[in-house]
């Protein structure tokens, strides 16, 4: 059976071993007063334990290994942060290790006293035939209320990555709240495709332009739309087009702005409504409508305010075009309640709980009512978990699925996992 050090970490610190007549490898016998806390960053594994061998009381850290020689190939006999490893707990002792005062640091030989039903479990839940997730034929092996605490502490961890990414922003703009808020839109306008360029366009602009250009929604779009690469085509005989270009070559003279766009544009495997023609006239349209649009959207708590404010239109001239030179039956191309979600979900509520941790006053319920109120998402992960017989009702549920899928699942984490917990009891 291959054995991971995750294993380890997982015996000990949740006490999964027989704890009485524990010895090390040279029969003198341990008695664990405290286990440590679990260190997930450089350094030995667990902080601040206590033992006590024979009659000596110990306070240290404790190191894991799989093999004992692992010590070396770590190197860790060249770093000093292990200098004060008071107990070397393995799988296998294939070898003594020393401190530099050559005194053996005592090994504890975990198999010897670890539960072999348990050991049964962990070796089909991670050593099965590849599977969609390890615990494909046991989800969800805990009860509902632990599902639902579990998937809740799983949102939080991506929103404190999402909220670590915003923070860059807010450093990069100088705490301009607004401007982040810019930048966030336009890459969510972008959808996965055109994101990147979108999101790079935002972020080479002075937001104080998109400021002092919002009165006027034509000169808006004019700009968006040059900065975003879309009047670099060959268009002839539109005169919408030849406005736009007029415009936005006399804004780039008037404001002194010389970038250029560098990631292409994509409209193939597009849908013709999430065209970035369309998704960039309904941003301008936006801006143009709302002023002071951060405060508004930061101090509401309400997910119906917030649709109110983000259910806007493209221009006129968008309502009979896709692209510049094709017309269109004419339709009013309103932001979906669908993609307003996904705004709300990736940009808008994660800057919300960013702006409210920098006051210090964070709101985290008002932030999970809000996830609570929104409907879940569509796409294949979380279609899969529908079928791991869960109820799937919101859009907390299903960002904290993805972050299972992404973080746990798909890197093996199952002992990290409450789920892989459940299923080892």
């Amino acid at each position: 059976m291959t054995v991971k050090e995750d294993l380890l970490y997982y015996l000990w610190k949740f006490g999964k071993l027989h704890l009485q007549n524990l010895q090390t490898s040279n029969k003198e016998n341990i008695q664990i007063i405290n286990l440590g806390t679990h260190n997930h960053h450089a350094g030995p594994d667990f902080f601040n334990a206590q033992l006590r061998i024979e009659n000596q009381l110990w306070a240290g850290n404790v190191e894991m290994h799989v093999n004992a020689s692992d010590w070396f190939v770590h190197h860790h006999e060249k770093d000093k942060n292990y200098d004060n490893v008071i107990l070397h707990v393995v799988w296998n002792h294939d070898i003594e290790i020393h401190r530099k005062d050559n005194s053996v640091i005592p090994t504890l030989v975990l198999k010897d006293y670890t539960n072999f039903t348990q050991i049964q479990r962990y070796s089909k839940l991670m050593n099965t035939p590849k599977k969609w997730i390890n615990c494909e034929t046991e989800f969800p092996a805990i009860t509902e209320f632990q599902l639902e605490n579990w998937l809740e502490r799983l949102y939080l961890e991506r929103l404190e990555k999402k909220a670590a990414e915003i923070e860059i922003l807010v450093k990069q703009t100088k705490y301009d709240w607004e401007a982040v808020l810019f930048r966030l839109l336009a890459k969510g306008f972008g959808l996965k495709l055109n994101s990147e360029a979108f999101f790079e366009a935002a972020c080479s602009v002075d937001f104080s332009i998109i400021r002092k250009l919002s009165e006027k929604q034509q000169s808006l779009e004019a700009f968006l739309f040059g900065i975003f690469g879309l009047l670099s085509q060959d268009v002839t005989q539109e005169k919408y087009y030849d406005q736009l270009f007029r415009e936005y070559n006399y804004l780039t003279h008037k404001f002194e702005y010389a970038e250029k766009a560098s990631i292409p544009l994509h409209f193939f495997r597009t849908r013709p409504a999430n065209f970035p023609t369309l998704r960039a006239s309904q941003l301008a349209t936006l801006y143009h409508q709302e002023s002071n649009l951060f405060s508004k959207l930061i101090t509401t708590t309400s997910i119906e305010d917030m649709y109110a404010i983000l259910q806007v239109a493209t221009s006129v001239f968008w309502e009979t075009h896709y692209t510049f030179e094709k017309i269109s039956p004419k339709r009013k191309k309103v932001l979906s309640k669908s993609f307003i979600d996904v705004l709300l979900i990736n940009s808008i509520i994660p800057l919300k709980y960013c702006y409210e941790r920098y006051l210090s006053k964070p709101n985290i319920e008002n932030i999970l009512a809000l996830l609570r109120s929104i409907t879940p998402e569509k796409n294949t992960i979380i279609q899969k978990f529908a079928t791991k017989k869960i109820t799937i009702e919101n859009a907390l549920q299903t960002q904290a699925l993805l972050e299972l899928k992404k973080s746990y699942c798909n890197t093996h984490q199952c002992l990290q996992c409450a789920i892989g917990n459940a299923i080892l009891r």
